[in-house]
């Protein structure tokens, strides 16, 4: 936890927001979809004040070490926009972050859409009284259409040692989860189930049905998903990934003395990141 392992080519975070703290949870991605939760974040505080929202700020400019040495910051954050005790004030922090990195997103039930992500709408916000009609561009996320594709990842076989030795590489769409990930988390990402229910017209449609209170690691891979969905890693092309991965670098030997820690604490860069992986050396895309 707190590494991005080889394979891992960009980052996304899902952001959800309590009344009392602010949940995240940092997906890497890479070739064929396959995934690596990289980190897992809680930011203690009432939501209705500014200092939790300050961390938040901070959050954005961290970066995380790659087994290549290198080190990654967030390409694309997605942040609910919650229920109307919240709203206000993700609106008013993802028009003050800017839109070029975070994108605040509303859930929207159902499976029979075109397109899992929809958007964006501008919706009115206010700031210090005044109505801004355009405030904050709102994209439109079928949950539905994300928790179905990440249970059927779940359900993948690993490859044994033996495969692995013979050549077989992980399964497409594989879920990578680190030693360090709590029992809590994992419950939170299985905490839902599909339902067959009957409508008022006597049809059937299915539903996700939350099997326990909290699920909160689900909506933030829900989230952290479509921020990548949003990217177009479903459409990118051999070139693309080869870009990335020299950019990145072949990984290294991990160089944790023994008996230290070796879970990194991400640091925070004194300027916000210019790219994916921090300050550019060149082109790289």
């Amino acid at each position: 936890m707190g590494r991005a392992p080889a394979g891992v080519l960009i980052l996304t975070a899902g952001i959800d927001v309590q009344r009392d703290r602010i949940e995240i949870d940092v997906w890497g991605w890479g070739r064929n979809l396959r995934s690596w939760l990289v980190d897992h974040v809680v930011l203690e505080g009432d939501t209705a004040r500014a200092e939790v929202w300050a961390d938040l700020n901070e959050f954005l400019g961290m970066t995380w070490e790659h087994a290549s040495s290198a080190r990654m910051a967030l390409a694309r954050v997605a942040i609910d926009s919650g229920d109307g005790a919240t709203t206000d004030a993700v609106y008013a922090w993802v028009r003050q972050a800017g839109h070029g990195q975070v994108i605040a997103i509303k859930g929207v039930a159902g499976f029979d859409r075109s397109t899992p992500v929809d958007g964006p709408t501008y919706v009115e916000t206010t700031e210090g009284g005044r109505k801004l009609r355009r405030g904050v561009r709102l994209w439109k996320v079928a949950g539905a259409v994300f928790k179905a594709e990440t249970y059927r990842f779940l359900r993948l076989a690993a490859p044994t040692d033996e495969e692995r030795a013979s050549g077989a590489d992980w399964p497409a769409g594989f879920v990578h989860i680190p030693k360090g990930t709590t029992a809590e988390w994992v419950k939170q990402l299985t905490s839902e189930q599909l339902v067959t229910r009957k409508t008022r017209t006597g049809y059937q449609k299915l539903e996700w049905e939350q099997t326990r209170e909290r699920n909160e690691a689900l909506d933030c891979r829900v989230y952290a998903r479509a921020a990548a969905w949003l990217m177009g890693i479903d459409r990118w092309d051999n070139a693309r990934w080869e870009a990335l991965e020299e950019q990145i670098g072949p990984a290294r030997p991990a160089t944790t003395p023994a008996g230290q820690p070796d879970r990194p604490q991400p640091q925070s860069a004194p300027k916000r990141p210019t790219g994916w992986l921090g300050p550019r050396r060149g082109k790289w895309l």
